[in-house]
């Protein structure tokens, strides 16, 4: 997987502004990889073998918007699931467009690159107020620098480093900060 990353140019090091807030001198813009169907076919064969192998069955794939949604939704049809999207009104995730999900109903939560955890658990929280199952979190990119308040399966990790932007030694360096997340781009940045 890191060599796909490296390969289409996901990978990328700079200055960049994270969608949890956070600077980074690492980013990895999945979109490069997602941009190849065949290639993004592969991956989410990946992530749903792994939970079919592992004997953890789910119903439904739940997925936070914006950028987790091509992935989530491909894992879904992999895996011959349901797919859902939450998505942030009002500063929380919520389930909108007519989507639930049910008690009991099996539930995977499908992430594209995870840092601080932040929306993942998010959207945990909206599985445990339906008294759904959790089946498990899965991600492309594990790049968290602290273990996340669940368990994570990704079908890579790498190190990156990620600071306050009160800390970040890039800005006191004077490096351009980039700002490519969903989030930035959502509220009207470029």
């Amino acid at each position: 997987m890191l060599d796909v990353l490296k390969r289409t140019g996901a990978l990328m090091e700079g200055h960049f502004k994270l969608s949890s807030g956070r600077h980074s001198d690492t980013y990895v813009q999945k979109q490069m990889v997602f941009q190849h169907p065949r290639l993004t076919a592969s991956l989410r064969e990946a992530v749903a073998e792994r939970f079919d192998k592992s004997g953890h069955a789910f119903d439904t794939v739940l997925s936070p918007a914006v950028g987790a949604i091509l992935f989530g939704n491909a894992v879904a049809y992999a895996a011959g699931a349901r797919f859902v999207y939450a998505e942030r009104a009002d500063g929380a995730m919520t389930l909108r467009r007519a989507q639930a999900l049910d008690p009991g109903e099996r539930v995977l939560v499908v992430e594209d690159v995870v840092t601080t955890g932040g929306s993942a658990a998010e959207v945990i929280e909206l599985v445990k107020a339906a008294h759904a199952t959790l089946v498990g979190v899965a991600c492309l990119v594990d790049r968290t620098t602290r273990q996340p308040p669940f368990r994570l399966h990704s079908l890579v990790r790498i190190e990156a480093r990620d600071w306050a932007a009160s800390d970040c030694p890039l800005c006191r360096a004077g490096e351009p900060l980039t700002s490519p997340g969903s989030r930035f781009l959502v509220s009207g940045g470029s």
